[in-house]
C-alpha cells in the first residue's frame, strides 16, 4: 500500500502561510516551531504540509495543490467577498470544473468539489 501522507512546501514567511491556509481553508496547525521556522499544518483527512521558511525568494518551477471543498462556487464567493483574488473563478478547465486561486508564495491553488465536478464537468 502506498499513501501520500505529508509533503514540504517552501514559503517566504512562514507565519503569513500558516495563517493563510488556516483562516481561508482550515487547516489546523499540528505543529509550530518557531525557532526552527516550520509549521505542520493538516487538512481534515490528516494530510500534512510542512511549511518551511526559506531565505530569499521562491524561484522555478512551483507544485500545484489541488483541495477539495463541500461547494467550490460558495468558496469562491466566501473568499471573494475576503479579498482573495482568483486566477480563475468557477467554471469548465483543462481538468475539470472549478477555481484556481494562488497562495501567498505563488503556489497554484486548485479548488473542486464533488457535485460540480460530476454535474458541470468534464474538462474544458
Amino acid at each position: 500500500m502506498v499513501k501520500f501522507d505529508h509533503m514540504g512546501l517552501p514559503v517566504r514567511d512562514v507565519a503569513l502561510a500558516r495563517d493563510w491556509y488556516v483562516t481561508n481553508f482550515g487547516f489546523k496547525v499540528e505543529f509550530d516551531d518557531r525557532e526552527r521556522k516550520i509549521v505542520a499544518i493538516q487538512d481534515d483527512a490528516g494530510f500534512t504540509i510542512f511549511l518551511s521558511e526559506v531565505a530569499g525568494e521562491l524561484v522555478g518551477a512551483k507544485c500545484g495543490l489541488t483541495l477539495q471543498v463541500a461547494d467550490v462556487d460558495a468558496k469562491h464567493q466566501e473568499l471573494a467577498r475576503c479579498g482573495v483574488q482568483f486566477v480563475n473563478p468557477p467554471s469548465r478547465l483543462f481538468w475539470g470544473y472549478g477555481a484556481e486561486l494562488t497562495d501567498p508564495d505563488g503556489y497554484l491553488v486548485m479548488l473542486w468539489d464533488e457535485v460540480s465536478m460530476r454535474e458541470k464537468g468534464g474538462a474544458a
